[in-house]
Formats: structure tokens, C-alpha cells, sequence
């Protein structure tokens, strides 16, 4: 005689339990498995945070090189040209300006494109390409563009002492005339040609020199405190906006 099978409450209660004892070894399984990836998590979230760290610390120490420094400065000279542009422009057309703003330009020339730009392009790097044999011409010209850039400057300077006339009109076309080329043919021939001659330690070694002579002649932030003072005659003579030089 066969035995009568279990009532279906009985076999009811033991498939519950087996169900509840195969969920709790896959929740252990689950909350192990997700523990070990929220530490993989955790740990990579931290590599990120440190790599981006260090990144960031190593862009904060990065130095500026000689020739991204003297490129820098020749962009504050492009918007001293600007500046003489748009004066040339007024006085040509008799628009009333504060001709102080084309003597306060000029002083920012004398001091910091003159006196110190390129006075370290002077002794630093044309004495290293002449002595290389490298570019000789090209530092020539450079060279002898300085000198009647200077006479230039004191000629402004001379006559925006007195009145918008158009003598000053033309030396200030003179200067721009003369720089744009004068910057152009420095950042894209000599300043490649003077980092292959120097090589990568005395290049490194000349980028301290032209920062501690920056200190010295302009103080903590001299680079920036320049820009700034052009930013301020770019905005009284009314051409700061940036969007006023898109074609329409």
C-alpha cells in the first residue's frame, strides 16, 4: 500500500524554506560581491582624486619657458598696437581722445618692451644664435629694428606731450609697421632656432633668469599687472570689447 503523499501545506512550508535559505545565500553572495565593488570603486575614485591631484599640483609648479615667455609679452605689444591703431585712426579722422592715453601706452613700451623684453632678447638670446651661426641676418635686422624702435618711441612720447598732430599719426603707424613683422618673424623663426642652440638645461636655467628679472623690475605679478594697465587704456579708449573686432 502506497503512503499517501504530504498535505500541500507541508510540502507549502518546506519549498518557503528552501526559497528563503537560497535568497539569503544569494544576498550574502550580492552584499559580498557588491562590498568588493564599492572597494574597487572606492579605491579607483581614489586614484582619480590622487592622480588629479598631482596633476593639478604639477600644473601649479609648471614654469613658463623662455620662448612662451617673450611670445606672452609680444601679445601685450600687439595690444599696444592696437591702441596706436585706433589713435592714429582718430587723429587722422579729428576725433576727439585724451591724448595722455598714447603717452601712457609709449611709457609702458619704454619700460616694459624696451627695457626689459627686449633687452633680455639682447643679452640672452641673439649673442647665443650669432655665436651658433644660427639666423646671423635675422638678429641684424632684429637688432637694428630695436634701436629705431626706441628712437621711435621717444619721438611719440615727444609729441603726444603737445597735440594730436598728424606727425604723431605717422610715427605711430611707423611703430606698428615695423613691430607686427618684427614679433611675427621673432616667434616663428628666431625663438625655435634659439631653443635647439641652448638645449633643454640652460633653456630650463633661462626661464628662472627671466622671471627673477621680471621680479625685479616690476615686482611680484609684473606680467599681470601690465596687462592689466593695458586692459585700462584698451577700456578708455573704448576698443576692450574683444566681440568689436568680429566682422559683421
Amino acid at each position: 500500500m502506497k503512503p499517501e503523499p504530504e498535505s500541500s501545506p507541508v510540502l507549502e512550508r518546506r519549498e518557503l524554506l528552501r526559497s528563503v535559505a537560497s535568497a539569503a545565500g544569494i544576498i550574502l553572495v550580492g552584499c559580498a560581491a557588491s562590498g568588493a565593488n564599492r572597494g574597487e570603486a572606492a579605491s579607483s575614485s581614489r586614484e582619480r582624486k590622487e592622480g588629479n591631484g598631482k596633476e593639478k599640483a604639477e600644473g601649479e609648479e609648471a614654469e613658463v619657458t623662455p620662448g612662451e615667455d617673450l611670445m606672452q609679452e609680444h601679445g601685450v605689444l600687439e595690444r599696444i598696437l592696437l591702441i596706436y591703431d585706433e589713435a592714429a585712426r582718430r587723429i587722422d579722422a579729428k576725433e576727439s581722445f585724451e591724448l595722455s592715453l598714447v603717452k601712457n601706452c609709449a611709457d609702458i613700451v619704454k619700460r616694459f618692451v624696451e627695457d626689459y623684453h627686449e633687452k633680455n632678447e639682447e643679452q640672452f638670446v641673439f649673442p647665443r644664435l650669432q655665436a651658433a651661426g644660427r639666423e646671423v641676418e635675422l638678429v641684424s635686422v632684429l637688432s637694428l629694428q630695436h634701436k629705431r624702435g626706441r628712437e621711435v618711441t621717444d619721438d611719440i612720447l615727444r609729441r603726444a606731450g603737445a597735440s594730436a598732430t598728424p606727425e604723431l599719426a605717422q610715427a605711430l603707424r611707423s611703430f606698428t609697421r615695423m613691430y607686427r613683422p618684427h614679433a611675427a618673424r621673432e616667434d616663428t623663426v628666431l625663438f625655435p632656432a634659439f631653443r635647439d642652440v641652448v638645449g633643454r638645461d640652460a633653456y630650463r636655467e633661462l626661464g628662472e633668469q627671466f622671471e627673477d628679472k621680471e621680479h625685479e623690475l616690476f615686482g611680484e605679478g609684473g606680467f599681470e599687472k601690465t596687462v592689466a594697465e593695458v586692459a585700462r587704456l584698451e577700456g578708455a579708449l573704448g576698443i576692450g570689447d574683444l566681440a568689436r573686432f568680429t566682422p559683421a
